[in-house]
Order: C-alpha cells, then structure tokens, then sequence
C-alpha cells in the first residue's frame, strides 16, 4: 500500500472535518497539536515539495484540542515555478480526504497601521493582484464574492476579545512575488484599501470555496510593508518575526479547529 493510501485510509478512521494550511514561520504553533499519522507532500498526488524555507512539506493527521483535524506543514507558491492547480492542490487535497472547513494561516505585510510584527489579522477578503499563468482557468464557476466565512473571523475576533487582544479584521492583497514591493507600490495598496500583504492564501480560499468548503484565514504580520518600516525586508526577517506570534496562532487555531 502507498504512503498515502495508508494515510488516507487513517484520515477515513478519524474523519477530520477541519484542515489547517500553515504560511511561513509558523510551524511552532502547533505545540497543542497530536499527530496520528504523516505523510511527505512528494508522497500525496497532486503536492509537490516546498522548495522555501521555513515550509515544512508534510501533511499531518491528528487531534488539535481534542478535535480531529488534518494539518498542512507549509504549502507551495506560484512563484516558486508552479501551476495554480498546483498551488492549490493543499485545499484539493482537503476536500478529497472529506473536511468541510479550512483555516488558511501566512505570514504577511503589515499595512494597516496597528498590524505591527506579532500581531494578527483576520481576513475578510482580499485583492488578487495576480501575474504570471493565468489563474483565471481555476475559476470554471466565476469569481468567488466572499471567500471568507464572516461567522469563522467573528469567532476568531470572539476569542481574542475574551483573551483581552483586539484582533483586527481586514482585507490581504495577494501578489506573485517572490520579490517584495516598492514604498510606491505599498502606497497604492493602502489606497486601494489593503490591510496586508502577502504571496499566498487568495487562490486556495477561492478553490476551498468552489470545492464547498468553509473558509478563514489568519496573517501573522512579520513585518511592517515596505516604506513603513525602518530596514529592508527579507525572508530572514520573516521568519524570526513569525516566531512573536506562535503562541497567539496556536490558541487561536486551536480554538477554530475546536
């Protein structure tokens, strides 16, 4: 029997009903997280291996607060050589193994001016600002208006306030990358009324939506958007600033998954 098979035969044992896509950095926030069994993304049909840092490359099935779910160590990127179909293969896969709901995390751009390094956002929608392949061959059933489930970021806005944290809920612009943006560029987002951004998450919300899943999405700032902050970015910067926030991601995915 193949990895997967075996993995997916453990999957129909469980029966997770959610499934959690991890962005950059944040691998140390599954500390609450019980893992059952694991299997290489090189090993699932329609995955392929990470090839940037701080993406781990394995699916995962387990328990999070005692509620079975399956975790996704890190995911793939456009502009890392890819397809969409590929890009998007992480939610694909959800659906097939039979969960009904998706909580998308990454790290991101903090534009809006309380979304400082270790802070959170909820999204509630995005801008795909999107070149390269087109990705409109995804969408056979037309754009996806509201990608984000309002009870899902409402609940997430819930927990934080009964922690004593203000979650902010905005709006994440999604570009290709791999390249940062320019002052000029983040100035335009702004005005276009981005709170974020990032290189991930808007493809997948829209593909778990057309495959009937609910969605909601997390952004761990990791830095302030160019022009906004006081160096240069880089993805070094990234990742050790995503480690603020792994304890607060942790609670709160644990509380979604719940």
């Amino acid at each position: 029997m193949s990895a997967f098979a075996e993995f997916a035969r453990a999957a129909a044992r469980l029966k997770p009903r959610t499934a959690v896509v991890l962005g950059s950095g944040l691998a140390g926030a599954t500390s609450a997280f019980a893992e059952r069994a694991s299997v290489g993304f090189a090993d699932v049909p329609g995955l392929v291996p990470p090839t940037v840092h701080g993406h781990g490359g394995r699916l995962l099935l387990g328990a999070w607060a005692g509620a079975p779910a399956l975790l996704f160590a890190g995911r793939v990127h456009f502009y890392e050589g890819h397809r969409w179909e590929t890009v998007v293969g992480t939610v694909r896969t959800a659906a097939e193994l039979g969960v009904t709901r998706v909580v998308l995390t990454n790290a991101a751009g903090g534009i809006h001016e309380k979304l400082v390094p270790g802070e959170l956002m909820a999204l509630t929608g995005h801008l795909k600002l999107l070149s390269g392949e087109s990705w409109r061959a995804l969408a056979t059933g037309g754009a996806v208006a509201r990608p984000y489930s309002a009870a899902l970021a409402e609940a997430a806005v819930a927990h934080e306030r009964a922690a004593g944290r203000e979650l902010v809920s905005g709006v994440y612009a999604a570009l290709t990358g791999p390249s940062y943006e320019t002052p000029a560029e983040i100035r335009a987002l702004a005005a276009c009324g981005a709170d974020a951004v990032g290189m991930s998450t808007a493809m997948e919300a829209e593909e778990a939506v057309r495959l009937g899943l609910e969605v909601a999405a997390l952004s761990c700032i990791t830095n302030r958007a160019a022009g906004l902050g006081g160096a240069p970015l880089d993805h070094a910067e990234v990742l050790v600033n995503a480690k603020l926030a792994v304890a607060r991601v942790g609670a709160l995915l644990a509380a979604l998954v719940a």
